[in-house]
């Protein structure tokens, strides 16, 4: 793995754009998306068994996109009895964290002339897309699926990549079934983001499309957005770890390396005010398998700086270990998810925490968080107003300055007089 040493002697959202330029910009695939899009919009299921065909199957025809319901059974069924706990136990604590937390209930605030609620609804449709790549990821449908089901979404489809075969692996299947999904297709790609979006003939459009995927996927995310509702762009996997005097390395090191096991793209970052913390790191780390991932090993003045560069990183996940370090937790602010203490490795946010691991990555913790019901959930408010009066004769005046007459003329109807019309 390829290590980078930087010593942060400058203002922190310097060291922190010299660390995100460690890792080069992807190359952009847009164009090569939109045509995809395009045909999947335009030509249905048609385009849409062809980039299967293409992309996902190997040249071979594939099953029917949508997999039989009893497959999902089977599925769970024949898992091996730990990987079905494990699986089951995720799901467990993802609903208790998620449930405690979402507080969706409708709020009415009394005006004395009117009043206000704010209500809050699911939407009707959303989509889970799992990614395949070089494993499958069972993981990923608890933290898609598990968030959308107590949103109260009525139909939850989750699309993956199958294998040459055409079937998708059958721990994706079990999790499925054990999760909740209403529907699963056999189908990865930017073709699968087009055909959630706009709808095929066998293919029902949706409301909202999250979930991570490769540069192809995020991308047409990026696209469809407007005609559906996303998560956000799900780029490279980082990792930011603030260790101070004292801090147990051993289990550090192996955070770090967990982490780069994303591959190509993934940023593993360990800032230290203790250059023999960096030191035993970079000792640990020689020789770790080449996974594509950089490490960089950065020297802060002091703890209070290191807390600054992580801040203004922003970082998908942020680890802090050692005293100094774990004082600074309160004060965190700019971290897709937080953990604190040795013994809180990151792995177990990826799997049984209770956390989700679909974060906002590249940055984006300065403005989005993981995913939640909140995702597939919208506001809106209900407005019943009992005497338009005062409002009427406070905003006629404000309609009429904006030169809106008929929005002022609206209003001004509404005047009683003497209390009654």
């Amino acid at each position: 793995m390829r290590c980078e040493r930087l010593i942060a002697d400058r203002d922190p959202l310097e060291t922190a754009a010299a660390l995100r330029q460690l890792i080069p910009a992807p190359d952009s695939v847009q164009g090569a998306v939109a045509e995809i899009i395009d045909a999947v919009r335009s030509q249905g299921d048609t385009a849409l068994l062809d980039y299967v065909r293409r992309f996902d199957t190997a040249g071979h025809d594939p099953p029917a996109f949508a997999v039989d319901p009893d497959e999902l059974t089977a599925a769970a069924n024949r898992l091996d009895p730990l990987v079905r706990h494990g699986i089951e136990r995720a799901i467990e604590n993802l609903e208790a964290v998620l449930v405690a937390s979402r507080g969706h209930a409708d709020v009415s605030v009394d005006l004395g002339s009117h009043r206000v609620t704010q209500r809050h609804v699911p939407v009707a449709r959303a989509a889970v897309y799992v990614p395949g790549g070089r494993a499958p990821y069972p993981s990923t449908v608890v933290m898609g699926v598990v968030p959308a089901r107590l949103a109260g979404v009525e139909r939850i489809a989750l699309c993956a990549p199958p294998r040459p075969t055409g079937h998708i692996d059958p721990v994706i299947l079990a999790a499925a079934g054990l999760t909740g999904a209403s529907v699963v297709y056999r189908m990865g790609g930017a073709h699968a983001v087009a055909a959630l979006a706009y709808g095929t003939d066998t293919i029902q459009p949706v409301d909202v499309i999250v979930g991570p995927g490769n540069l192809y996927v995020q991308e047409a995310k990026r696209q469809v957005f407007g005609q559906v509702g996303i998560d956000g762009f799900a780029g490279p996997s980082d990792l930011v770890a603030i260790a101070t005097h004292g801090a147990d390395t051993g289990h550090l090191g192996l955070d770090l390396l967990a982490q780069a096991e994303h591959g190509a793209g993934t940023l593993v970052v360990a800032i230290s005010d203790d250059d023999s913390v960096l030191a035993a790191l970079e000792s640990q780390l020689h020789g770790a398998p080449d996974t594509g991932a950089v490490l960089a090993l950065v020297l802060a003045q002091d703890s209070e700086h290191a807390l600054a560069v992580a801040e203004a990183f922003a970082p998908e996940h942020l680890q802090l270990i050692g005293s100094g370090a774990e004082a600074l937790s309160d004060r965190v602010t700019k971290a897709g998810c937080l953990f604190v203490g040795a013994e809180s490795g990151t792995a177990f946010g990826d799997y049984i925490a209770g956390s989700n691991h679909i974060l906002p990555t590249n940055g984006a913790a300065r403005f989005a968080s993981g995913l939640s019901p909140e995702h597939f959930t919208r506001r809106f408010s209900e407005v019943r107003i009992g005497d338009p009066n005062e409002l009427a004769a406070s905003a006629v005046a404000l309609a009429e300055a904006e030169g809106f007459d008929g929005h002022a003329t609206s209003m001004r109807a509404r005047i009683r007089e003497n209390g009654s019309r």
